[in-house]
This record gives C-alpha cells, structure tokens and sequence, in this order.
C-alpha cells in the first residue's frame, strides 16, 4: 500500500488574517478556550476555519493598568497543544542555534520584532514595554505561541519561525470547533 505521506500542515490550508471586532460570541469562545475570562481583548486577529478566534488582539495595557506586552494572543487549545509538543520536543532550541548562526534569519526575526513592536504601538503606546516585544524577539526563541499567533495575526512572511511553526502542525480544525458554545452567548 501507498502512504500518502502526512497531511497539508497549518501553513498550508490556514486562512489569510483578518482582523475584525471581538464579538460577545467570541468573547464567549475565548473564555470557553481559556478556562477564564479573557484579558484586554480588542479584536479577533486570525479565525479558525471553523469560525472561531484562535488569536486575540489585545491591548498593550490591561484595564487593571498592568503593561501586556503580547499583542497576539493564541487562543485555540488544540493550536496551543500543538506548539508545546513541539515546544517539548526541542524545537526553540533548534531554532536558537539556527538564529545565532544565520545572519540572514536573525536578520528577518529582527524584522518580526519591529512589525510586532510597530504593531502593538499603533494600538497603544506603554513605556514600560517600549522596545519589548514577544517570544524572546529579537534575540531568542522563547515561546512558539506566540510566534504562530504574530504569523497568524500578520499573515505569512513577517514572522519566520512563526511561519515554520505553522508548517510543521497539523490544521487543528479539521475535529471542528474546539468548544462548543450556545446558539447566542451574547444574547444577539
């Protein structure tokens, strides 16, 4: 028998970002994906195939006053899982020793570091994470979430391990919605 081989990855079959209001739906959906109510969400950066966010805009400064630096926030449990398996398996360590290596690839992780900084600064400027972006930008690799929520939230091309991330998950949509919610959690 043939083997098919694996299946189109993340990267492959992912919808294009578009940035559109968090309704109370969505609200809802992210607090089912969380396990608590959402943060400083402003507005669903990237929708799952299956409708739902999986990444959140959020605000650089929570109304608690707290500076947040992570504009793109991962929301889909099943889209996290997948980052920390691959987390666990050593990926950002692999991705480290590459950046430290590849002049040209430190070069465009810089870059994703400027479109994150620039980004989150058009939505609100906070001093005390001026220059700071996310996921150990731009020197380290530090957290694959939120590589794939920059890549998902800005769309391809702007955050290279984002981008790979992306190419080595599986589409995480394809057992349908990660949660299930009422017909109007909003009441609309």
């Amino acid at each position: 028998m043939n083997d098919p081989g694996p299946g189109p990855s993340a990267a492959e079959s992912v919808p294009p970002p578009r940035r559109t209001e968090a309704t109370g739906r969505d609200l809802a959906a992210v607090q089912a994906q969380l396990g608590r109510p959402p943060r400083g969400t402003r507005a669903v950066a990237h929708r799952c195939p299956c409708g739902l966010p999986d990444v959140v805009e959020t605000t650089p400064r929570l109304a608690d006053g707290t500076p947040f630096p992570t504009l793109f926030y991962l929301t889909c449990p099943r889209a996290t899982a997948a980052c920390s398996r691959l987390e666990s398996a050593g990926l950002m360590r692999e991705m480290a020793d590459r950046l430290a290596a590849d002049p040209e690839l430190a070069a465009r992780y810089r870059a994703a570091h400027e479109d994150y900084l620039t980004r989150r600064e058009a939505v609100g400027q906070v001093p005390e994470i001026a220059g700071i972006s996310a996921g150990g930008m731009p020197g380290r690799v530090k957290c694959l979430h939120v590589h794939v929520g920059h890549a998902l939230g800005a769309g391809p091309g702007v955050n290279p391990f984002g981008d790979e991330t992306l190419a080595l998950i599986e589409p995480w949509w394809t057992a349908g919605p990660c949660v299930d919610l009422p017909e109007n959690p909003d009441g609309r």
